[in-house]
C-alpha cells in the first residue's frame, strides 16, 4: 500500500513539474514566459542594465544553470566573452553546446553587419554579424516559433499547450507590429549618429540613415580626435540626433551635443534595461516614445 501512495505522489509531482529554463538576457526570458506560462521556471543571467557583452560569472549564476534543463541564448557570440567559463562551472551536460538543452536563437535571424575581414585591427568584431538584433521587434516572431519548437521538443506532452500559446502570441504581437510600425513610419528627424554599432537592427528597419558611430572602431573608446571628427561629419551631415546606450560612457555623446546642438537620446537595449521596460511591449514603445516624441 505505502508503495503505491508512493508512485501516486511520484505521478502526482511529475505531472505537475516545470521545464527550468534559462536565457542569457531578459527578452528571452520574456518571450520563453509567453510561449511556456505555467509549464516553465524562467531565469535569467544577465542584468539588463549592464554591457551585454560582459556578465561576470558569479556563483549564483552557475547555480542557476546546474538546475536547467534548458538553455536559450542570444548567440552571433554576445556572449563569447563570459558564458563559457558559466557553463564549464556548471557541468551540465544538458545544457551544452549542441545539446537537446541548448538553443541559439541567432541561427533563425538573418544577421547584418558581417565582416568581410575578421580581425583585432577591426575593434571587437563579431564573425557572424551584428548580435544586436533584439532591436527589431520583427525578429521577435521567429524567435518565438523556435523556442516553441524546443519546448515541444522538450515537453512532448505539453505539446498542445505550446502551440496554442505561440498562436495566440504571434496573434497579438503582429497586430502589436501593425500599430508599431504606423507610429514609426511617421517618425521625423532619421538622421542619427550612435555610440556603438547596438542600433542597426531597428534603424535598417524603420529607414534610419546612419550616419556614423562614436567609437572609432566597435569596442574602442572615442578619444577627443574621435570626437571631432564626429562633430565634424555632424555638421557636414546635418545630423541632430545622437543615440546613447545606457552602459557606455556618456561624457563623449554630452560634448559632442554640445558642440553640435544635437540632442542625446538613451534608449534600451533589452527588457528591463531603463526604468518602464519590463516587458516586450514597453521595451520597444519606451525607444518608439523617446525617437518620436
Amino acid at each position: 500500500m505505502k508503495k503505491i501512495i508512493f508512485l501516486a505522489l511520484f505521478a502526482t509531482v511529475s505531472l505537475v513539474a516545470k521545464i527550468n529554463v534559462v536565457t542569457t538576457y531578459a527578452y528571452l526570458g520574456e518571450v520563453v514566459k509567453e510561449i511556456g506560462k505555467d509549464n516553465v521556471k524562467v531565469d535569467v543571467l544577465a542584468n539588463p542594465t549592464f554591457d551585454p557583452h560582459f556578465i561576470v560569472p558569479k556563483p549564483s549564476l552557475i547555480t542557476k544553470l546546474r538546475r536547467a534543463d534548458l538553455l536559450v541564448i542570444n548567440g552571433g557570440q554576445l556572449e563569447i566573452g563570459w558564458l563559457p567559463p558559466l557553463l564549464r562551472g556548471a557541468q551540465n551536460r544538458n545544457i551544452n553546446i549542441g545539446s537537446k538543452g541548448f538553443l541559439d536563437v541567432s541561427g533563425v535571424i538573418n544577421m547584418i553587419n558581417k565582416p568581410a575581414v575578421v580581425s583585432r585591427a577591426q575593434g571587437d568584431v563579431h564573425p557572424d554579424g551584428n548580435p544586436h538584433f533584439v532591436l527589431d521587434p520583427h525578429n521577435i516572431s521567429v524567435i518565438a516559433k523556435l523556442i516553441a519548437k524546443k519546448l515541444v521538443l522538450l515537453d512532448y506532452a505539453n505539446k498542445t499547450a505550446y502551440e496554442n500559446n505561440l498562436q495566440s502570441f504571434l496573434q497579438d504581437w503582429e497586430s502589436y507590429l501593425k500599430e508599431y510600425d504606423a507610429k514609426m513610419a511617421v517618425c521625423k528627424d532619421k538622421k542619427v549618429v550612435q555610440y556603438h554599432q547596438l542600433f542597426n537592427y531597428f534603424l535598417q528597419r524603420y529607414d534610419y540613415a546612419l550616419v556614423g558611430n562614436i567609437e572609432p572602431l566597435p569596442g574602442i573608446s572615442p578619444s577627443s580626435k574621435d570626437a571631432l571628427k564626429t562633430i565634424n561629419l555632424m555638421q557636414e551631415k546635418g545630423v541632430n540626433t545622437i543615440l546613447q546606450d545606457v552602459y557606455h560612457e556618456k561624457k563623449t555623446a554630452a560634448f559632442i551635443a554640445e558642440k553640435t546642438g544635437a540632442k542625446v537620446i538613451v534608449l534600451p537595449h533589452d527588457v528591463g534595461s531603463v526604468e518602464g521596460t519590463d516587458t516586450l511591449k514597453s521595451f520597444y514603445n519606451t525607444i518608439e516614445e523617446r525617437l518620436c516624441r
